[in-house]
């Protein structure tokens, strides 16, 4: 190993000159012994390589970083593992850092003592580092009509720019700030919203959900009729948020379900009210409720009677005369019709 007391003498000279803003040379030195090369860019996690020519005849050199000696010569004095000497000859001198880190930004030196004269060249080491997003709002349960504010704030070199934007369903919600403001929030703008933040390197994209509450909307009810002694369903419908739960009513009457031959079933949004064997008591009005914690809505449904078209009605038709002779002239009617239905074929005859 050289002399240690040289080289911290050297180091000395180095940081006194840098931190006065001097180039880095020796007293009486010319300026064309203090070369100062092109700024070296790098992205984090790559590996730099530091080159300097040597030439003549060199009885020292050493390349610097700040107030500490990397390597003197081929001896390391760096205890950071990811420094390495990759050649040392009389025409090179160059080190590499492997996994580059922001830290590792800032000003280094090679410094060469010749037989004649000593020497410096300076490069300065920039790391360029990917965006990463380190604070960003959680997902959001909300009520609707309520004020929100997304949030989405990053890291990276250079800065990133950070936009927002709703995704899922799309829509015309953005912003280009790392705020997203969103007053009296309606069920239309619930959904999934996307943080991007990007620079010259890469981008990182995270979403955030919010769903928004509200109370129960019941689509109109429709009136069903039902035969006698036949199967009916009665439907209802909410949109909600929560799920709604579903009450039925007859009159003033809650139906239980199961009870008198009815069965209540129902699977998400949708609520169905079913008789088996329908009865004279299951005709009439009945109403649907939705309800869940931010308020309920209803519709009512009518179950009548439907007629099964029977002989007799067919016979006496819908203008039957209903007096003492009506069945007498339904019977006429009938005969009368059927003659005319079959007196065509008879004249062919």
């Amino acid at each position: 190993m050289k002399n240690p007391l040289y080289w911290a003498m050297l180091v000395g000279m180095t940081v006194l000159l840098m931190e006065q803003g001097l180039p880095v040379r020796s007293q009486g030195d010319s300026q064309s012994d203090n070369r100062v090369m092109d700024n070296i860019t790098v992205r984090q996690g790559e590996t730099v390589y530091l080159r300097c020519a040597q030439g003549e005849v060199v009885t020292h050199t050493a390349w610097l970083n700040r107030s500490s000696i990397l390597f003197a010569g081929e001896d390391k004095w760096s205890v950071d593992p990811r420094v390495e000497l990759v050649t040392l000859n009389q025409d090179e001198f160059t080190i590499k850092i492997q996994d580059v880190d922001m830290t590792d930004e800032g000003q280094y030196v090679c410094a060469v003592q010749t037989s004649s004269r000593p020497r410096t060249t300076s490069v300065h080491l920039l790391v360029q580092v990917p965006p990463k997003i380190i604070n960003l709002s959680k997902d959001l349960v909300v009520n609707e009509g309520s004020n929100v504010s997304l949030m989405c704030q990053a890291n990276g070199k250079p800065d990133p720019s950070i936009s927002w934007k709703l995704i899922s369903p799309s829509g015309d919600m953005a912003s280009d700030d790392e705020y997203l403001e969103i007053p009296s929030i309606s069920r239309q703008r619930a959904g999934t919203y996307e943080c991007t933040a990007v620079n010259d390197i890469d981008a990182d994209v995270q979403t955030v959900d919010i769903t928004v509450n509200y109370a129960p909307t019941v689509s109109e009810g429709r009136d069903v009729g039902v035969t006698l002694g036949q199967r009916g369903v009665l439907e209802c419908e909410a949109d909600a948020v929560p799920e709604a739960d579903f009450e039925w009513y007859k009159d003033d009457r809650r139906v239980v379900n199961g009870f008198d031959g009815m069965e209540i079933l129902t699977a998400g949004s949708l609520s169905k009210l079913t008789f088996f064997n329908v009865s004279d008591a299951d005709y009439g009005n009945y109403t649907c409720v939705a309800i869940n914690k931010l308020g309920s809505s209803n519709t009512s449904f009518l179950l009548y009677v439907v007629i099964e078209p029977t002989s007799s009605t067919l016979l006496q038709g819908p203008r039957a005369v209903q007096d003492g002779s009506g069945g007498a002239m339904g019977l006429q009617l009938h005969s009368c019709l059927l003659l005319l239905v079959i007196l065509p074929f008879l004249l062919r005859v």
